[in-house]
């Protein structure tokens, strides 16, 4: 079969910006049959395969792409399936630019293959079209309890509901997914798909309980000691929103990213009917230039708001994937960079009326190796606003940390575990994702829950030999 030597990849059909930019179905609409044959077959099957190097789940990409260049489509979603649990929601929101695209050799002379869009419609064909359920494995006679819903504890549970283990998954919130749900907007993940993810690690028998919360319901200590679960996985994110501790954060009509977020993802505050209060302000303010700033700067224009996202450096330190931008861009959203806010003012009744910021400068790399932004003397301006979303990033909730004995963090809060494996100070107790690093990426969470899948069968099995 004759290779696609095209330099540049199949264009992704998008929902018109002037449209879309009203609304909250999905910005990109995924490949055509054809266009996905087209794509994969730009594919050169290299024989070292350095995509698969970039990937932190070790997907088999040369070999479901090949499936996909011959209109075999279950079969390469069987493939991707073989070392991911959520290949639907990672189509979409994986950074691939910077992992497995990153190193394909295509990229060398032109694009790169569009990985992930071929994922994404791989998982999407396979969701449309099967109707077979997943079948339970028989069960080992062995409990694990997992703490959390998100990326980490999904890819956890599924791959030790496939080796027997009877997993129960514990959520704080009534709606399972994490981050997956109330951090990701409905026009980049759709819920129905996430959902879908979910419904079949039950169809491999995990059990999914909502609003427990560990450390105020049960804690840890009582899971081990009382109800029989011979391993913890914790993989409960870090949703502990980081403020910037400027004068009048604490005026109404400041929010931080994590809540705005969430009412709109997942209460639907957008929604007409919706009973979940929000500010729709017509003048916002977000602060912050990561992938948060620019879903909550998104849905704040949704909302009918003339959006401006602050960001202190420049355009070309955005730690937000190029994608997002240039669709935060299409939409009418301004920037200005170079800007830190230095005060939220007020109206005499307590709602916002202003941000102070100052301008910036490059200096000095700082010890993340980007150079340090500096303030310009004499600077100050006022940008007239009636609401700020502060999005500087989040911690994990210390809820955990303070109710189980023995377990060691960071100063900053992050749970301490060893890498490759995610043992914590606890015996038995193992840690992934955001709880331990700190606010990162989807793929790179369900890496750290398939690890400590393994490390987890590898002790519970080996107390059994013993």
């Amino acid at each position: 079969m004759a290779a696609n030597m095209s330099l540049v990849k199949n264009e992704m059909p998008t929902q018109d910006p002037e449209v879309r930019n009203k609304n909250f179905k999905e910005v990109t609409l995924g490949y055509t049959k054809e266009q996905a044959i087209d794509e994969a077959k730009r594919c050169l099957n290299c024989k070292n395969r350095p995509c698969v190097t970039g990937c932190p789940v070790q997907i088999d990409i040369p070999e479901f792409i090949k499936e996909v260049s011959e209109g075999n489509f279950e079969e390469a979603f069987q493939v991707i399936s073989r070392s991911s649990s959520l290949p639907a929601v990672c189509g979409r929101v994986c950074p691939q630019e910077s992992q497995c695209e990153a190193k394909c050799v295509r990229g060398i002379k032109g694009e790169p293959v569009a990985i992930g869009r071929l994922e994404r419609f791989v998982a999407d064909y396979h969701n449309a079209n099967s109707k077979a359920k997943a079948t339970k494995p028989v069960l080992n006679g062995h409990k694990v309890a997992i703490i959390g819903s998100g990326p980490s504890g999904l890819a956890c549970a599924g791959d030790l509901a496939r080796k027997g283990y009877e997993v129960t998954v514990f959520e704080a919130l009534h709606l399972a997914g994490g981050v997956l749900v109330y951090g990701i907007p409905e026009f980049r993940l759709p819920k129905a798909i996430v959902q879908k993810e979910i419904d079949s690690l039950k169809d491999l028998g995990v059990t999914i309980q909502t609003n427990v919360v560990i450390g105020k319901t049960i804690s840890i200590d009582e899971l081990m000691e009382d109800f029989g679960f011979e391993g913890v996985f914790i993989g409960s994110g870090a949703g502990l929103p980081n403020f910037m501790n400027i004068k009048g954060e604490n005026l109404k009509g400041v929010y931080s990213a994590n809540e705005f977020l969430t009412r709109i993802n997942l209460m639907k505050a957008y929604k007409a009917d919706s009973n979940t209060p929000i500010q729709k302000g017509s003048r916002v303010a977000v602060v912050g230039g990561g992938n948060v700033a620019m879903d909550a700067a998104r849905c704040a224009k949704r909302l009918g708001a003339d959006v401006t996202i602050v960001y202190r450096r420049t355009e070309k330190e955005l730690p937000a994937r190029l994608e997002e931008v240039e669709h935060a861009k299409e939409e009418g959203i301004h920037f200005s960079f170079l800007t830190n806010p230095l005060e939220v003012t007020g109206t005499e009744d307590g709602w916002v009326k202003g941000l102070v910021c100052q301008k910036m400068e490059l200096g000095e790399p700082d010890a993340s190796g980007r150079q340090r932004p500096v303030a310009v003397e004499g600077s100050e301006f006022v940008v007239d606003v009636d609401s700020v979303i502060i999005s500087i990033g989040t911690s994990p909730n210390p809820l955990i940390k303070a109710t189980t004995k023995g377990l060691e963090t960071q100063k900053w809060g992050g749970i301490i575990a060893e890498e490759g494996t995610g043992l914590t100070s606890r015996t038995g107790v193992y840690a992934g994702g955001d709880a331990v690093t700190g606010a990162a990426t989807v793929i790179l969470a369900m890496g750290a829950g398939k690890n400590a899948a393994a490390a987890i069968d590898e002790y519970i099995l080996g107390k059994k030999e013993a």
